[in-house]
């Protein structure tokens, strides 16, 4: 089976470059905006009937979380519009989409984990702009696996985990909030994953919704603590509340997930987000 992968130099799809050598079954096509421009339907319609994917995994995405709040028509063109094209061209010529989505669609303002059929209620314009992402799944899309995910880190791009071990080395404290709750998540446990899932049912027929995250909880106090530790970085991490540091986006409190689907459908075993931390900073060492 032949996958092409959107986003290609971004985090996660670096992550689906690693892994390809241990999934031989598939044959796979890297793309990004170079090769393919998909806020341009002709564009990808013209590049997807040349390679005659099975399945396409979109891993592009606007995700400056802030910047959106300025730049709304660009984050409503990559995670809207785009989205949009990619569906119509995949359902025109019945391939499987595989769209990921964020935790940020999700208010916060819950308190038990949510699960995939939660009402979605985005407070940003990033995360009202991915919500409108998913709703261009529903409406263009046959056939699609929309897999929502939180606190994405990776070796690869800029991330929570490279900005904490830069300012750790440049300072000899640092003020992170402690009243966010959610999981870090390694990309390169979500590729895999998504590659399993793919593995074992290689033919869908509708559009299924999973939610994914690294096991456990932390709030990004807990989270920043734990990358200064694992670093060997001298640096202290105080707590403070969100009030105390205001930035243009609003985020959710909380956004855990129930990952009771992905885990009993699939039959999965996730590692617990520490030990993928460990992982990935053994990796960026090497």
């Amino acid at each position: 089976m032949k996958i092409l992968i959107t986003g290609a130099n971004g985090q996660l799809g670096n992550e689906f470059k690693i892994l390809t050598q241990q999934y031989p079954q598939f044959d796979f096509v890297f793309t990004d905006v170079e090769e393919m421009d998909i806020t341009d339907e002709a564009a990808i319609a013209s590049i997807v009937q040349q390679e005659k994917p099975d399945i396409l995994i979109n891993c592009a995405a606007y995700t400056a979380v802030d910047k959106a709040e300025k730049e709304t028509a660009l984050a409503y063109l990559i995670n809207d519009t785009a989205v949009g094209n990619l569906a119509r061209v995949c359902s025109r010529l019945n391939i499987l989409l595989v769209h990921i989505s964020t935790d940020y669609i999700f208010d916060g303002k819950g308190y038990r984990p949510y699960a995939e059929n939660d009402p979605p209620h985005p407070l940003s314009i990033y995360a009202k702009s991915k919500f409108a992402g998913e709703e261009a799944v529903f409406a263009n899309a046959k056939k699609a696996l929309l897999i929502r995910t939180s606190w994405l880190y990776s070796e690869f791009g800029n991330n929570f985990v490279k900005t904490i071990m830069k300012y750790g080395k440049e300072r000899g404290s640092m003020n992170i909030v402690f009243d966010q709750i959610g999981s870090p998540t390694y990309a390169y446990d979500l590729a895999k994953t998504i590659l399993e899932i793919l593995a074992l049912q290689p033919a869908w027929e509708d559009i299924q919704v999973y939610h994914y995250s690294n096991e456990g909880v932390a709030s990004w106090y807990d989270f920043a603590k734990a990358i200064i530790e694992l670093s060997d970085i001298r640096c202290t991490i105080h707590a403070i509340e969100t009030k105390d540091y205001p930035l243009p986006a609003i985020r959710p409190y909380f956004s855990v997930f129930n990952k009771a689907k992905i885990k009993q459908q699939f039959h999965l075993e996730i590692p617990y987000w520490r030990d993928s931390l460990i992982e990935c900073l053994k990796r960026m060492k090497r």
